[in-house]
């Protein structure tokens, strides 16, 4: 890699020690002594605003993206998500899941979905921040040549709607994490990184480098791609989540040195 990579850890990975002030801060200092520059906030209680910003400053924290929450905010409340994220100082905005009504409708909802979507991230540009979709699986479901994942890329515009792709649920969903990677090359500013195991025949969720992804190849695409942070998560966690973040950024640090050696 020509450039350093910036590592964030997603705080839905921790999201049952961040529910008052002070596990917010115990939390993030945790993360902060293992390595990690910035956190995606998700899944933390219910905070003021001001106090997140000030104990992430006083950590030395940097918040690179957010799952905003409850995403109706983003079609009611916009105002309201625009001033928190400027608050912030943070540019990207993120949705973590397509609403169930737009789900509901099929294809159609796809498609609806894609429209207001644009809609949503252009009033975010005007104010200098961005809109930022991370899927599940069940965006690969097919209708026709197509896929929900397809539909919501290409019916969107590039300039209001990006990326932050999953790649445990891309592969979950049968789908190539570095191809779709590379596919929303410009349009990606974060990324999420969750590896996969098998568990007594079920697919199960896993620290990076301790499962079955291609990770030299992922990471190559990232960096074709432009992928500004790779954000690390993971929804389940066999053993303490602190610990689970610990072991996917060390094996992230001899990744990218094995990289920037070659």
């Amino acid at each position: 890699m020509t450039t350093t990579p910036q590592l964030a850890a997603q705080l839905y990975t921790v999201r049952e020690f961040t529910q008052t002030r002070d596990d917010l801060r115990a939390s993030l200092a945790k993360i902060r002594n293992i390595g990690y520059p910035a956190v995606q906030v998700s899944g933390i209680g219910n905070i003021p605003d001001t106090d997140v910003k000030a104990i992430a400053d006083d950590l030395g924290l940097k918040i690179c993206i957010t799952h905003v929450r409850p995403a109706e905010a983003l079609w009611k409340n916009l105002d309201v998500v625009i001033a928190q994220h400027h608050l912030w100082n943070c540019r990207h905005v993120g949705l973590g899941m397509m609403p169930q009504a737009y789900r509901d409708e099929g294809e159609a909802g796809y498609r609806r979905f894609a429209a207001d979507a644009t809609r949503i991230g252009e009033r975010l540009a005007e104010a200098g921040l961005t809109f930022n979709y991370h899927n599940h699986s069940f965006e690969l479901e097919r209708f026709g040549t197509r896929t929900g994942l397809d539909i919501i890329f290409e019916e969107s515009d590039p300039r209001y709607l990006n990326a932050i792709l999953d790649t445990y649920w891309i592969q979950h969903g049968g789908g190539d994490s570095a191809a779709w990677i590379r596919r929303m090359t410009g349009r990606m500013p974060v990324v999420h990184f969750k590896d996969m195991v098998i568990v007594n025949g079920e697919q199960a969720m896993a620290e990076v480098g301790e499962g079955n992804l291609n990770w030299p190849e992922i990471l190559r695409a990232c960096e074709e791609a432009g992928v500004e942070w790779y954000a690390v998560e993971q929804d389940t966690c066999r053993r303490d989540p602190f610990d689970s973040l610990k072991i996917s950024f060390e094996h992230l640090k001899t990744f990218f040195a094995r990289s920037l050696s070659q």
